[in-house]
């Protein structure tokens, strides 16, 4: 297989030669562009618990850490000015943990680049990898998968959220808050 900026500079030497036709027949043969249809997923805080549970709170991308999603959100809430949260993930206004620790999935092969939408091909990671890895596949970025975490070992502090919730159950009025204590008491 050529070097990518070959198959490009092979392009543009044929389109400088006025060939438009042979430029983009080199394109399709040797830098073909496949349109896959997306669709936006959502998954649900179960759906979501399950495969950070499954994957030890790890970032399966940085072998780091995550924590349980209201962790963070607890903190903001008791102690805003310590870690702010914008709902629009503003960085410039949302504390730096949002983006280190807190847990997101992410396909492993993207849907975009033909991975398929199922729990095989989705791991936890950190809003930071999945932000940097976005389209990408994992050898494309020299990246490896780590290996899922022992839950016993590491919870993402999601038994310090449940006791921290019985002993102040008035948290879950933020709607935010009680959704995922609802999907951690399933």
């Amino acid at each position: 297989m050529k070097n990518k900026t070959e198959i490009i500079k092979t392009i543009c030497a044929a389109l400088s030669s006025g060939d438009s036709a042979i430029a983009a027949d080199i394109a399709r043969r040797e830098y073909l562009f496949s349109a896959v249809p997306s669709e936006l997923r959502r998954f649900t805080e179960i759906q979501a618990l399950r495969v950070f549970i499954r994957d030890g709170f790890i970032d399966r991308y940085s072998g780091n850490q995550l924590l349980f999603p209201p962790v963070l959100r607890v903190l903001s809430s008791v102690l805003p000015a310590e870690f702010p949260f914008h709902r629009n993930w503003k960085m410039s206004e949302t504390h730096q943990s949002y983006w280190e620790l807190f847990p997101t999935l992410d396909h492993i092969i993207p849907v975009a680049r033909g991975g398929a939408d199922n729990e095989d091909n989705i791991v936890s990671t950190s809003m930071l990898r999945n932000s940097a890895k976005s389209n990408w596949k994992l050898e494309e970025l020299g990246w490896s998968l780590h290996p899922p975490g022992d839950i016993r070992q590491w919870d993402g502090m999601l038994a310090w959220f449940m006791e921290y919730i019985d002993k102040n159950p008035q948290k879950t009025k933020e709607k935010y808050i009680a959704r995922w204590h609802k999907a951690a008491l399933r």
